[in-house]
């Protein structure tokens, strides 16, 4: 998760939004990395030489997990999941036995990012793309890594895959994607740390009227851009899916929780139910990160056993409005087996 503790001395909060900015791209030689630009490599696509080191709990490596899934790229990057809570250092893998990554053989993602940069100065984050034969941070770009597993790895996508980055819908899908971003994704995390009250008065007012604005824009589309599921619609999932069981109450952000919302609430029913995003999706391990982590919003750790999730199971009633999940393309098999969320961990239950 890209570090959330960076704030203004006016108490507005602001994210840091400098990473490792390597690429895996198919026109790299095979190989070691080559230089592209000042701070960046150009590494080569190889199946099976990545791991992608992601957090169940994390909405930003959330997307990397079910782009991953939707493309059908289980068999060609591997998947490493660390612990829903972490200390000052990084994030653990305490949920391997020995809390040792079975492939990179660490305990903290922080060796990782070590091995590229000694004494990596800034935040251990997830999603994290790591080098499995050297054991090296290559990536945790969280934005450019989706984009890439959508065209870089274009020839190793499964039969049927859907077209998540369509070039002819790019011009339109930049524009709400960073809307997406700045008064959504990070409009939440803008509301529960900000540090005075009128820092705080001023994100809730900033993220509600980008809700209502989706609240409308939604209402005749099934989908934010074009008849099919595209990233814009993965990238607004993950913090949707987490509103009401986290973002209401401990991010403050609670004029309506979204299952009073129809609109958007129908259109968070209809992507969850569709394969690749609840089935990833580990309410659990959510609740426990954010309110066991965030220590100054909660300071006794205690997680709320509500609320009620199983309203994502409802039929959502959006097909009337057209367009399919898939376009030309199929639905992703079942969920590998040593990647299933447990039945007991989401409103999926044995479906997922």
């Amino acid at each position: 998760m890209p570090d959330a503790r960076n704030a203004s001395t006016a108490g507005a909060f602001e994210r840091d939004e400098s990473y490792v900015n390597d690429r895996i791209v198919a026109d790299a030689p095979a190989g070691a990395p080559t230089g592209d630009r000042v701070g960046a490599m150009r590494w080569p696509v190889e199946p099976g030489r990545y791991r992608l080191v992601a957090a169940r709990a994390c909405p930003w490596a959330h997307r990397g997990v079910i782009v991953r899934r939707l493309l059908g790229l289980e068999d060609v990057i591997s998947l490493g999941l660390v612990s829903p809570t972490h200390g000052e250092e990084s994030w653990r893998f305490d949920l391997d036995p020995d809390g040792r990554d079975p492939v990179l053989g660490i305990h903290l993602l922080r060796e990782a990012y070590d091995a590229r940069i000694p004494d990596y100065p800034k935040g251990v984050t997830v999603p994290a793309i790591v080098d499995v034969p050297t054991g090296q941070l290559v990536t945790n770009d969280f934005p450019q890594i989706t984009l890439d597993l959508s065209t870089e790895w274009r020839e190793h996508h499964r039969e049927g895959a859907p077209d998540l980055w369509p070039e002819a819908l790019r011009d339109e899908m930049e524009p709400i994607m960073r809307r997406i971003y700045t008064e959504v994704n990070n409009g939440v995390y803008r509301c529960g740390f900000a540090a005075d009250q009128q820092s705080y008065d001023a994100a809730y007012e900033r993220l509600w009227a980008a809700l209502d604005w989706l609240e409308d824009y939604l209402a005749d589309r099934r989908y934010l851009v074009g008849d099919h599921i595209t990233e814009a619609d993965v990238r607004l999932f993950t913090t949707l899916v987490r509103f009401d069981a986290v973002y209401h109450g401990h991010f403050k952000c609670n004029r309506q929780k979204l299952s009073e919302m129809p609109v958007l609430h129908a259109y968070l029913r209809d992507l969850f139910q569709t394969p690749g995003f609840g089935d990833t999706t580990d309410f659990p391990q959510i609740k426990e990160h954010y309110y066991v982590v965030h220590t100054d919003i909660n300071p006794t750790k205690v997680v709320p056993l509500g609320p009620d999730l199983a309203g994502l199971l409802e039929p959502s009633g959006r097909e009337s409005l057209g367009g399919s999940p898939w376009g030309a393309g199929t639905a992703p098999g079942p969920v590998p087996k040593a990647e299933r969320v447990p039945a007991t961990n989401t409103p999926l239950g044995e479906r997922a």
